[in-house]
């Protein structure tokens, strides 16, 4: 395998994104991936439990973000202020990743097995914000809609990020929604 070098997960990683957006996720192995990154299967597995999770990795630095911003939003904020809130903490992480966010979604788009394993990670982080708003008070079905009202808008305005519709960031997008959100619901 030749010398040592670090960062073995983000090597693997960008190795199988590359992949992935090359040959289609079912036509890539394990062993390809590690053999692009400069490693072993066996290395691959100390990192992965299997091929998908390296697209899904990041789900629990993602739900820490929507944790620690529903639980620092100011004490008035109302359960879609404090869901608003946590979405604007989520889009600070993943604007500095467009690219990747892109690739990533394309791979999601054409691989069905994938995009039942986006909507177990969607429920993830709905369950999360439930969570944290029920932490801060809020009753088990205020904050189970708010916070399913907020995937619902970060789906939204994430589809809109990636497709690159608009040139606007990830952060003016939630809020626009958000803002949609609020003007359809203002007659009801």
């Amino acid at each position: 395998m030749g010398r040592w070098q670090p960062d073995a997960r983000g090597r693997l990683a960008r190795a199988a994104l590359e992949l992935y957006v090359e040959r289609g996720f079912d036509r890539t192995s394990v062993a390809e991936i590690a053999e692009r990154a400069g490693l072993t299967e066996r290395t691959f597995f100390r990192h992965y439990a299997d091929k998908r999770e390296v697209l899904f990795a990041g789900s629990s630095a993602l739900q820490e973000v929507l944790e620690r911003a529903v639980a620092q939003a100011p004490e008035s904020a109302t359960p879609l202020d404090a869901v608003a809130a946590a979405l604007e903490g989520a889009a600070a992480v993943l604007e500095e990743r467009q690219e990747h966010a892109r690739q990533r979604q394309s791979v999601i788009d054409a691989n069905t097995e994938l995009q039942e394993r986006e909507l177990i990670k969607l429920a993830s982080l709905s369950g999360t914000l439930a969570g944290a708003l029920r932490e801060r008070g809020v009753d088990e079905a205020s904050a189970g809609l708010a916070a399913e009202v907020g995937i619902a808008v970060f789906k939204f305005a994430f589809r809109r990020w990636v497709d690159r519709t608009e040139e606007k960031g990830l952060s003016q997008l939630i809020r626009e929604s958000l803002a949609g959100l609020r003007a359809v619901t203002a007659d009801v």
